[in-house]
């Protein structure tokens, strides 16, 4: 923790200020309090690299901050030696504010450092940027964007040569280097159109954009039975004021779907995002206009992708009502949809395997168990199931076919190593259409596969805990949790401890008796008697405590209690 004071004076005392950040910080001089929240301490550089809300200050996104952390970056890839400057990055931005600017910047400051930039010509969804490293046979790439987070916020996401996030050991020399440089004096820059001119910034779009689609095309299964749906079969489709504005749509005609409704209002590219409170598709109230809409044009499926189109959100018709699939429901219908369709039309390869995270419901274990597909659990990121996906195709031991998390993210396909809503709105789509020529919705092929596998459920809680008491709440009840753990939660009693930060797996009266498949994240994953599972792990993008309940129950009452029941649990955790 740095000398807060201190640094507030150094930040308000450099010259290379504009007179409006003097002016910014000049007028929190007598708001202590402010300050320490601005100042306490740097933004904290990790495998997503940084985010935080937009404001001038150590703690924040800002200009200086990204000129700092993309110095750090351009040495860490000049330490490679070889070619990896000449490979040299992408450099990717969603809508949000400043996200241009900030791109902009970050191209600079590479440039001057001899690294050669490939920058968009404008916004593009995430996983385009994971597919343009790859493509362009890139070192590394930067997407500056907060994904799904609140309009306040922004970020710098790093990712490496194989178009995955940032692994550890480069995230940790990144950090390593921002505290050995000068945020103010310890970068190199250049002028923009200057670098430009000279080549060493070079401006891509359509040539990338096409390549990406027909990769994305690629992926569908069965395209015959949209071609059969396609009169009828009816699309709403919202970005969010987001990148997914152009290449959701344009990756939806090509499959063959007719009728398609983009939300006019949300098709605006705004980073501050007008129509919605919040731009995340997890949050069904966001789809009002949607609704609307879908109600007007006859539609029973609605589309939404988050600001960077990396997540994907759906909302689909029961009478008058448009209802959510949550992440883990639209996740097991598309497991199950792309193992029977690869089944259907022989392109299932005999050792192929998916993959989901410790969080995500284990419904998706059953449905790969009963045929014949196997599956692995990961940390949370998609950047671990990179991680995996890579080591199979090195042994040869599985060829992955799904791959996804509870948290509203998809892959699929060679060409990415990032979740992809383009990918995953053009599977959804099909999905759709082969369950509409069997006169079924989305939410009737759910009730199928409950009919089949058991019933499931699950619900993702935040416990909220902003500003810098917020975060030390955080660590203290990490910490309570992991030196104390409970023996019972909602009164079910606590049958198993997994601590994934250490690696410990404990039973209840026993203590240690082994050791997790895998450690090193701050995740307590609670097994409980009925078979229920209560996990517990901090946000790294957001200050707050995400708590995941996972029930399993031949009946449905019984699994919405023992929810309530574990959410009152959860909930007073906050209060201790």
């Amino acid at each position: 923790m740095t000398n807060y004071r201190a640094e507030y004076e150094k930040w308000l005392d450099c010259p290379s200020l504009s007179e409006s950040e003097w002016k910014e910080l000049h007028d929190i001089r007598h708001d202590d309090k402010e300050i320490e929240g601005r100042f306490f301490a740097p933004l904290e550089f990790g495998t997503a690299g940084l985010r935080g809300t937009m404001k001038l200050g150590l703690h924040h996104m800002n200009v200086h901050v990204i000129r700092h952390a993309t110095q750090a970056f351009a040495n860490v890839i000049a330490a490679e030696g070889g070619d990896a400057k000449e490979k040299g990055v992408v450099v990717c931005y969603d809508c949000r504010i400043h996200s241009d600017v900030f791109a902009r910047e970050a191209a600079c400051v590479m440039a001057a450092n001899g690294v050669r930039v490939r920058l968009f010509e404008s916004l593009r969804p995430t996983p385009e940027l994971s597919f343009a490293i790859r493509w362009y046979g890139a070192q590394a790439g930067i997407n500056i964007t907060a994904s799904h987070n609140p309009r306040e916020y922004n970020g710098y996401k790093v990712y490496w040569a194989d178009g995955a996030q940032l692994p550890p050991q480069h995230a940790a020399a990144i950090a390593a280097e921002m505290e050995r440089i000068d945020i103010f004096t310890g970068f190199q820059t250049v002028d923009f159109e200057q670098a430009k001119a000279d080549g060493r910034i070079e401006i891509i779009g359509a040539d990338c954009d096409e390549a990406y689609l027909a990769r994305v095309l690629d992926q569908a299964i069965d395209r015959a039975a949209v071609q059969k749906a396609a009169d009828t079969l009816k699309i709403v489709y919202t970005p969010f004021h987001g990148a997914g504005y152009k290449l959701v749509p344009e990756a939806l005609r090509r499959l063959g779907v007719k009728h398609l409704t983009p939300v006019p209002q949300q098709m605006v590219i705004d980073g501050s995002f007008p129509t919605v409170e919040s731009p995340n598709p997890e949050n069904p109230e966001g789809f009002y206009l949607a609704v609307d809409l879908a109600k007007q044009v006859g539609s029973d499926l609605i589309i939404g992708t988050d600001p960077d189109s990396d997540r994907i959100g759906t909302m689909v018709r029961r009478g008058e009502q448009f209802v959510p699939l949550t992440g883990n429901q639209l996740g097991v219908l598309l497991l199950d949809y792309v193992i029977r369709a690869k089944k259907r039309t022989g392109t299932m390869p005999e050792n192929a395997a998916a993959l989901k995270t410790i969080v995500t419901t284990e419904m998706a274990r059953e449905i790969c168990t009963r045929n014949g597909v196997h599956i692995e659990d990961t940390f949370t990121g998609f950047k671990f199931m990179a991680e995996k996906i890579a080591e199979w195709e090195s042994s040869g031991a599985y060829q992955y076919i799904f791959a996804y998390e509870e948290s509203y993210g998809y892959m699929m396909g060679d060409y990415v190593r990032d979740k992809d809503a383009v990918t995953a709105s053009l599977m959804v789509a099909e999905m759709a259409a082969y369950y509409a020529l069997q006169g079924k919705t989305l939410l009737d092929a759910l009730e199928d596969l409950y009919a089949t596998y058991g019933r499931y459920q699950e619900k993702t809680l935040n416990l909220v805990m902003p500003g810098l008491d917020g975060l030390r709440k955080m660590q203290a009840l990490m910490a309570r949790l992991r030196a104390e753990h409970p023996t019972e939660i909602g009164g079910v009693a606590v049958a198993r401890v997994r601590d994934y930060q250490s690696g410990e797996l404990s039973v209840t009266g026993l203590g240690v008796v082994g050791q997790t498949h895998i450690r090193g994240s701050n995740v307590l994953y609670f097994e409980l008697s009925d078979g229920s599972s209560f996990i517990v792990r901090p946000s790294g993008t957001e200050p707050k405590i995400k708590v995941y309940l996972l029930v399993h129950d031949a009946d449905a009452a019984k699994c919405a209690e023992k929810i309530e029941r574990f959410t009152a649990y959860a909930e007073a955790l906050k209060e201790l």
